[in-house]
């Protein structure tokens, strides 16, 4: 297992062009959105969601406003991850109910919205501190999937060159309760991957005793 999963992170890297002749299947793919649905988020308010996009007119639509870069078009599966804006409010009800799928008292259920309401007074006080939170949980999401791909011998690139309006707008989001957080096209390498550049071990790492 564990050189298992240090295969796919040797063979994980950033494809620039894919090969838009080979396609992934429909099990392989919703077995990389798994990866992505079952990841950790914040006090488990999954404040996310997973636009797959197959369509090569909207791909073409999207790519100019992703820096008009060829994975966008060249990819089987285009995903756009987006940060949840809503749902995360108290007022909308959904703290609550994610709260409540686990049985409790209503005693431990007002504790844990307290809890929440106050731990998160300032974040919770705009749409933009809340993009900055879930926006940011969104990539624990991404690097399962990145990493779930590459199990199955699937590439990836994650992309934050965009113009962010511009995507919303062609993609019709209601941006009170969805923001663009990161595309992520997945397919099969075209070219060779170049060799994969690391710093050492002993630079990034420090054990503290």
């Amino acid at each position: 297992m564990r050189n298992e999963l240090m295969n796919a992170m040797d063979f994980r890297h950033a494809c620039k062009v894919f090969d838009d002749t080979k396609k992934v299947t429909q099990e392989d793919m919703k077995y990389i959105l798994e990866a992505g649905r079952k990841s950790p988020s914040s006090f488990g308010m999954e404040a996310w969601k997973f636009l797959v996009i197959t369509n090569d007119e909207l791909k073409a639509r999207l790519r100019p406003a992703c820096w008009d870069q060829v994975q966008v078009t060249s990819c089987s599966h285009l995903v756009i991850i987006l940060a949840g804006i809503d749902s995360v409010k108290v007022e909308s009800g959904e703290v609550e109910k994610r709260f409540s799928r686990r049985e409790m008292p209503q005693e431990s259920l007002d504790f844990y919205m307290g809890l929440y309401a106050g731990h998160l007074k300032d974040t919770l006080n705009s749409n933009e501190n809340i993009y900055a939170w879930t926006s940011k949980q969104s990539y624990i999401a991404a690097g399962n999937m990145m990493t779930a791909g590459a199990l199955l011998g699937i590439d990836s690139c994650p992309i934050e060159g965009f113009d962010k309006k511009q995507v919303e707008e062609i993609l019709e989001l209601d941006t009170t309760k969805y923001q663009l957080s990161m595309v992520l096209p997945f397919g099969y390498r075209l070219n060779p991957q170049a060799k994969q550049l690391r710093l050492a071990f002993e630079e990034v790492v420090e054990f503290i005793d």
